[in-house]
């Protein structure tokens, strides 16, 4: 089997308007059971935290959304899952970006193929439910998510995008879509076509679109991702003549450095890489 977040099948034929998920499930994903000690709880004092619902092409679909109680006019951070789903763990992230002044919104980009909380080996949940996502829905739903944003108070001219593992390859692949975003975080996704990958395309191959508009954040011991993609990402960057975009690789991290609920957390990494990303978007405009 491939690493967990390189894979990115097209349409397998299964219909776009058939939304089988129309609500979160509370908690952790089975998958990821024991949660670790060091898991990180935000409260939501002071925020407006909880599940929704966004209007897309073919329905609706669940999401979570935060953001500072009684305030309008946000920037906005569209948060882009793992391959576990919008469990507890992303939605805490939402909230720590809500206490940051940002109006946080993760939509369920599984919704179509299923529950990918209720899984309890990763095996299963790659081949069932992952394995069908369909990039151009994954870019649709994504397009919306923005729209449904901006009438929830956010402000269109201040628009970032972050993801982590499944969704980290997704944030380079939307900053290079949606050029209305100003700046995205990518939390160890992939960036180059593995062998047997059926994905349409990969960051390497949308450096040009991407204006120096990308932090790529790395842990040096990802045996998925090897130094060898960051290596070639850098070179696509450069190759477009685009040296605004960054990749920092942090030695002795795993992947899934920052999710404090695993045993990959690795806590000097992710202190830094947290505040690196919050200067990135404020840096950028967002």
């Amino acid at each position: 089997m491939g690493h967990i977040d390189d894979i990115h099948a097209p349409d397998t034929g299964v219909s776009r308007r058939r939304i089988l998920v129309s609500s979160l499930t509370a908690g952790f994903a089975l998958s990821v059971q024991p949660v670790a000690a060091s898991a990180i709880v935000t409260d939501a004092a002071g925020l407006e935290a909880g599940d929704v619902e966004i209007p897309v092409a073919d329905g609706r679909i669940p999401g979570y959304r935060a953001r500072p109680q009684g305030r309008g006019n946000l920037p906005v951070v569209i948060v882009i899952q793992e391959i576990f789903g919008i469990h507890a763990w992303i939605k805490d992230i939402c909230r720590r970006l809500a206490k940051e002044g940002y109006l946080a919104v993760a939509p369920y980009l599984y919704s179509r193929q299923g529950d990918a909380m209720a899984y309890t080996d990763i095996k299963s949940l790659v081949e069932q439910v992952v394995s069908k996502v369909d990039d151009t829905v994954v870019l649709s739903d994504l397009d919306a998510t923005v729209a449904w944003a901006l009438k929830d108070g956010g402000d269109g001219g201040r628009v970032g995008v972050t993801g982590f593992c499944w969704g980290g390859r997704q944030t380079w692949l939307y900053t290079a879509h949606n050029p209305q975003v100003k700046a995205g975080v990518a939390w160890y996704g992939q960036m180059v076509r593995r062998e047997g990958n059926t994905a349409p395309r990969h960051p390497v191959e949308v450096a040009a679109p991407l204006k120096g508009r990308v932090l790529g954040l790395y842990g040096e011991l990802d045996k998925g991702i090897p130094l060898t993609q960051v290596d070639a990402m850098r070179a696509a960057l450069q190759a477009a003549g685009d040296k605004g975009c960054e990749i920092v690789v942090y030695p002795g991290a795993d992947h899934g450095f920052l999710a404090d609920y695993r045993p990959t957390y690795n806590e000097a990494a992710a202190r830094d890489a947290w505040a690196r990303s919050l200067k990135w978007f404020r840096d950028k405009g967002v």
